[in-house]
């Protein structure tokens, strides 16, 4: 979602693959592993469309769902207006898409035409207290994100307040490798953050990018000298339950996670990014590389969400939790 025209086209939030587009439906399991873990934080009110709601905490930064032995707890990095024009994102939604995706997400819609959002990552817990975290935000103060995003974001607090410790975390799965979900991998001076973690990226994600894509030099290049960076290909069990399942379009090697202990939660990632897209599918963001790629993946993962009572966990949205 980087609006920077002067950032390497690789790190923009918008890059796609065209053929693993097919990964979104099969959702058959594969091989190889991660993790996730169990505390519950005090509930508190607040804002949802999931009617089905466990648990929200800490003023609304933790949302917390379960799928059987599974806790999903969606975490607020970051709140703020997205540098740019909605109408000029979505140039081909119309009034009646743009009517919809009001009544879907009203507090997307900021003064004039802004756009407003949430960034927003996800702790897959499991009993026993081990931690598979999705995304890792904007990041803090001179992260690759600052030119444009909401920095500093507060992951680390907010994964302090849901009893998670940094050694907590087994696995890291990113989405994919643009800013705003790759912020708090690392801190500014290349040290991983989750330092007894695995992080878990596509290869076809890792191949797209360029040398001295911000990508490659502020996370990768960290990674790989701690040992902690670990490619798959394509769907993988990370877990019983827990799948890496391909969704490209927006990057060529994006990859969403699904959660299925009985209600299957599927986190998206950028599959989607605003409610017009859950408006009316077919409605590209104009900084998807491949917008055909990324409309087969969002048309098929929505009709397998609904056609199986999916609960979305959404990146970007202002309810981290909605039904297809």
């Amino acid at each position: 979602m980087n609006p920077n025209p002067h950032t390497p086209a690789h790190t923009r939030r918008h890059a796609l693959l065209g053929a693993a587009a097919l990964g979104v439906v099969g959702w058959s399991a594969a091989a190889r592993n991660a993790v996730a873990a169990d505390r519950r934080p005090a509930p508190d009110p607040g804002p949802d469309l999931d009617p089905d709601a466990d648990a929200v905490a800490d003023r609304g930064r933790i949302t917390v769902r379960r799928s059987g032995r599974y806790e999903v707890l969606a975490l607020l990095d970051a709140h703020g207006p997205f540098p740019g024009r909605r109408q000029d994102e979505f140039p081909a939604a119309d009034e009646r898409d743009w009517a919809r995706a009001r009544r879907l997400d009203p507090a997307a819609f900021g003064p004039g035409d802004t756009w407003e959002l949430d960034f927003r990552c996800y702790a897959i817990r499991r009993p026993g207290g081990r931690v598979t975290l999705v995304d890792t935000g904007v990041g803090p103060a001179g992260s690759p994100a600052s030119d444009w995003a909401p920095v500093p974001g507060h992951l680390p607090e907010v994964l302090r307040a849901a009893g998670i410790a940094r050694t907590d975390v087994e696995a890291v799965v990113l989405t994919h490798l643009h800013e705003d979900h790759y912020g708090w991998a690392v801190t500014p001076d290349g040290t991983p953050l989750f330092p007894d973690a695995r992080y878990v990226i596509q290869r076809a994600e890792v191949a797209a990018l360029s040398d001295d894509d911000s990508a490659t030099t502020y996370v990768l290049a960290p990674l790989r000298r701690a040992g902690l960076l670990h490619q798959i290909d394509g769907r993988t069990r990370l877990l019983r339950g827990v799948t890496a399942v391909p969704a490209p379009g927006h990057t060529p090697g994006h990859q969403s996670v699904l959660v299925d202990g009985g209600r299957e939660i599927l986190i998206t990632g950028d599959a989607l990014v605003h409610a017009v897209q859950l408006a009316d599918p077919a409605v590209p963001y104009r900084r998807e590389k491949d917008q055909t790629t990324a409309r087969t993946t969002r048309e098929n993962l929505l009709a397998r969400a609904s056609a199986h009572r999916a609960l979305l966990a959404t990146a970007h949205l202002n309810h981290p939790f909605v039904r297809a």
